[in-house]
C-alpha cells in the first residue's frame, strides 16, 4: 500500500456519509447503502466506494433518490469519486437524468506539514460568525459567480448554530471589503477536517490570499488536534495546495438532477462543495 492509498482509505472510512450535528431542518435518511441529506438548498446523496449493487438493482436505487427529491421539487447532487464502483455508476446516473458538474481533485494534507503563509500587505484575516459578516460573504460569492448566493449566509448561520465548535469561518478583508472567504469544517470523531470556500474577487487573485487562508485554517485545525485536512480542489486551487504540501488521492464529480424548469444551485467550495458546502471556485494564489 502506498502513502496515497492509505490516505484514500482513511478518507473513505472517515469522511463519506452524513456529517455530525446537522443544522436545524436538515436530516439524514438512509436508503440501503446510501445516505441522503434533506432540507439543504440542494439535496445530497453520499455512498460508500462500492454500494454492492449492480445492474437494475443499482438503477432502482438511483431512481429512488431522484424521485424522492422530485416529489419535493428540489435539485439533488449524487457525489461520486473517481475510484467508485461499479465502473458504470456514472453512466447509470446520466441515464437517470443526472448531469455531471466540474470534476475536482480530492487532496489531503497533514495539518502539521502545511507550509506557513501570510496574507499580502493590506489584507487582514479574521474569524467571523455574526449574521452581518455572513451576509457580506454571500454578497462576495454572488459577485464572484455572477448569480445570487444569498442562501449561503443562512446556511452558514444554521451550521454555526448547530455546531459552534465544528465550523470556523474566516474572511480576508482589504479596506473593510471582504475580498475572499473560506471555512474549516471539523468532523467530530474523525482525524479529518474539510476546507471549503476560498473564492476570491477577481482583482485580488494571484496575491497569496487563498494560500494564506489555507495556512490559517491549518493552524486552527492543528490546535484542535486534527490530523488531516481534505479539500475538493479546482484546477486553480490544486497547484497551490500541492505547493503547501497536499497530495491528490482521487477525484470527485457532482452528478446533479434538477427539477424540470428549475435551476441547480452550486455548492460553494471544496476549497477553491459537504460535508461541505461550496466548491473551490476562482482562488488562484
Amino acid at each position: 500500500m502506498t502513502k496515497s492509498d492509505g490516505l484514500l482509505a482513511a478518507h473513505d472510512e472517515q469522511t463519506r456519509g452524513a456529517p455530525p450535528n446537522l443544522p436545524a431542518g436538515v436530516r439524514a435518511e438512509r436508503d440501503g447503502p446510501v445516505t441522503r441529506l434533506v432540507g439543504r438548498h440542494r439535496g445530497l446523496v453520499t455512498a460508500p466506494p462500492d454500494t454492492g449493487m449492480r445492474g437494475e438493482e443499482l438503477d432502482r436505487l438511483i431512481a429512488r433518490q431522484r424521485d424522492h427529491f422530485a416529489a419535493r421539487g428540489e435539485p439533488v447532487e449524487w457525489k461520486t469519486y473517481g475510484h467508485d464502483r461499479p465502473g458504470d455508476l456514472t453512466g447509470r446516473l446520466r441515464a437517470a437524468g443526472f448531469v455531471p458538474e466540474e470534476r475536482e481533485t480530492v487532496m489531503v494534507g497533514r495539518t502539521g506539514s502545511v507550509a506557513a503563509s501570510e496574507p499580502p500587505a493590506g489584507v487582514v484575516l479574521r474569524g467571523v460568525g455574526e449574521d452581518a459578516d455572513l451576509r457580506r460573504i454571500a454578497d462576495m460569492q454572488s459577485r464572484v459567480w455572477g448569480q445570487d448566493w444569498g442562501w449561503l449566509a443562512g446556511e452558514l448561520a444554521d451550521r454555526i448554530a448547530a455546531d459552534p465548535d465544528g465550523l470556523f469561518v474566516m474572511v480576508a478583508e482589504a479596506d473593510g471589503e471582504v475580498v475572499s472567504a473560506a471555512w474549516l469544517e471539523l468532523r467530530e470523531g474523525t482525524e479529518f477536517a474539510g476546507l471549503w470556500g476560498g473564492s476570491t474577487l477577481p482583482g485580488w487573485r494571484g496575491r497569496g490570499i487563498y494560500r494564506a487562508l489555507v495556512a490559517a485554517r491549518a493552524r486552527v485545525a492543528a490546535a484542535r488536534g486534527v490530523r488531516y485536512l481534505q479539500v475538493d480542489a479546482s484546477e486553480d486551487s490544486a497547484p497551490v495546495l500541492r505547493r503547501l504540501g497536499f497530495e491528490a488521492v482521487t477525484t470527485t464529480t457532482p452528478y446533479v438532477w434538477t427539477p424540470p424548469g428549475g435551476r441547480a444551485r452550486g455548492e460553494a467550495d471544496a476549497d477553491g462543495a459537504g460535508g461541505g458546502t461550496v466548491t473551490a471556485g476562482p482562488a488562484t494564489s
